[in-house]
């Protein structure tokens, strides 16, 4: 049974935070606007990602800053209460209720479909809703697919039989497991086997490369590596999962080296796009892959058709999700009225940033804040360049921060523009330094004027200073 057709301004498959941030952004333009969900308002991040993650991460971290400054560590008389860590967990998440967001979205002006959505044409979607009727959406102007991207397990023979735990799982799990298996040593590999390990699990983890972090600078990986075995995890590295198979209630992984087991395996080694089952090719486009995009998120050749957030590839982080859905919500107002939209850098209808300074944190202990390029990346582009390295513990604020602080920046310096390409900091608490880091970098701002910046005292961003220092020799 089909419903009336219902016309919209726009229409947003996924409300996501990047969902969410289109429909807003239009509607504050003046376009009526319908969001589609399938699952929770709010997305990924809020239930099962950024939210969870962290705050499983957040009691273990809050425990180990007090037990690194003498005096306070003797307030530190026992060990983390793990059920009310999850507890803290569940708040966050709502308990998985996302009657919060939804209202958010009723008072923000837009409309709300639950239901699968898929294209059926040219500015079309159905609805199916959960009871199986269906809806037909028209949009005047554009559709914006925002539908994310899922986790993806890798074509290990057995693996996905075993029903393994993706990062849902790992972020959502009610109790710490006995043995846990993490296969692949990237963010959320690293993140999770910190987060479980201090919360009661036995973690193991499996990376296939030879370091952790690999898309990092490898001081990165090397520190984080050395941290989850100071914590007791067991680090494999050059390890290759060639099979799956239960055995029980053990969960049995069969390596080069020969076999591991545990009680539950995460598999965390990339994520996929969410665009097999939402009609692309009713509109000329191939299903199951990352939709190319230009600056404005606008698909080519289909131009009421834009892709925005993970689901187009290019940075699958949530804040350039939300940072695309402004640029994509800007464009899509300005085209409605019949405005010209500019795509030159630095426009307001263009997504540029992404492209040269994604800041990005891995909350593990010590903490990995990177913006830009690393060394290798700047050597691979043929760019004049030099490395620059401090140690973070020989900046006075770090040695208030925390006694015995070991942690390190590495600035990459464009020696022929005199301008930073990248920023690594890797330490206690340096995720709030990183904004600096994407500001300059960013901003190109010049050596010579960052000088003029000057830190506060005694405070760890003092290590501004030092690297620049160390830059002049």
């Amino acid at each position: 049974m089909t419903d009336a057709e219902q016309t919209y301004d726009v229409i947003v498959l996924g409300a996501g935070s990047t969902g969410e941030n289109v429909a807003d952004i239009a509607v504050r333009g003046g376009l009526s606007t319908v969001l589609v969900e399938s699952e929770l308002v709010g997305g990924e991040c809020s239930y099962w990602a950024c939210m969870p993650s962290k705050t499983l991460l957040r009691g273990s971290e809050a425990i180990a800053a007090a037990r690194a400054v003498r005096g306070a560590d003797a307030a530190v008389t026992g060990e983390q209460d793990v059920a009310a860590t999850l507890e803290r967990r569940n708040s966050f998440t709502r308990d998985w209720d996302d009657a919060g967001q939804a209202s958010w979205v009723s008072g923000a002006g837009i409309d709300l479909v639950r239901g699968q959505g898929r294209l059926a044409g040219e500015r079309r979607v159905v609805v199916t809703r959960p009871d199986g009727a269906e809806v037909v959406l028209v949009a005047r102007h554009a559709v914006a697919v925002c539908t994310g991207s899922r986790a993806a397990v890798p074509p290990i023979d057995g693996l996905a039989d075993v029903q393994p735990w993706t990062p849902r799982e790992a972020t959502s799990a009610k109790e710490a497991p006995g043995r846990l298996l993490v296969v692949g040593g990237g963010y959320v590999g690293c993140e999770m086997a910190t987060a479980w390990q201090q919360l009661g699990s036995s973690v193991t983890v499996l990376q296939h490369g030879d370091r952790l972090l690999p898309e990092l600078e490898p001081a990165a990986g090397e520190a984080v590596a050395d941290s989850l075995r100071a914590l007791g995890v067991d680090v494999r590295l050059g390890t290759e999962v060639r099979s799956a198979r239960r055995e029980g209630t053990e969960v049995v992984l069969g390596c080069g080296d020969g076999e591991v087991r545990g009680d539950e395996v995460l598999v965390a080694t990339g994520r996929t796009a969410n665009s097999d089952a939402i009609g692309l090719e009713t509109v000329g486009l191939e299903p199951g892959g990352y939709l190319e995009v230009d600056e404005s998120l606008q698909v080519p050749g289909v131009p009421w058709l834009y892709g925005v957030g993970d689901v187009n590839g290019r940075r699958l982080l949530t804040h350039m999700g939300k940072y695309q859905a402004r640029q994509a919500g800007a464009a899509i107002v300005a085209r409605a009225r019949g405005e010209q939209v500019d795509l030159t850098d630095w426009s307001p209808f263009v997504a540029t940033a992404d492209r040269v300074a994604t800041p990005s944190v891995v909350f593990t202990d010590p903490q990995v804040a990177s913006v830009g390029l690393t060394a290798a990346q700047a050597a691979e582009q043929e760019l004049p360049h030099r490395v620059v390295e401090y140690a973070i513990g020989d900046v006075s604020g770090a040695s208030v921060y925390a006694d015995g602080y070991t942690g390190t920046a590495i600035a990459v310096v464009d020696t022929a523009r005199e301008v930073l390409l990248g920023v690594t900091f890797i330490g206690p608490g340096v995720a709030e330094l990183l904004h600096s880091a994407t500001i300059a970098v960013v901003g190109e701002v010049p050596v010579s004027r960052l000088w003029h910046a000057v830190p506060s005292y005694p405070t760890i961003s003092e290590v501004w200073l030092r690297l620049l220092e160390t830059y002049r020799g």
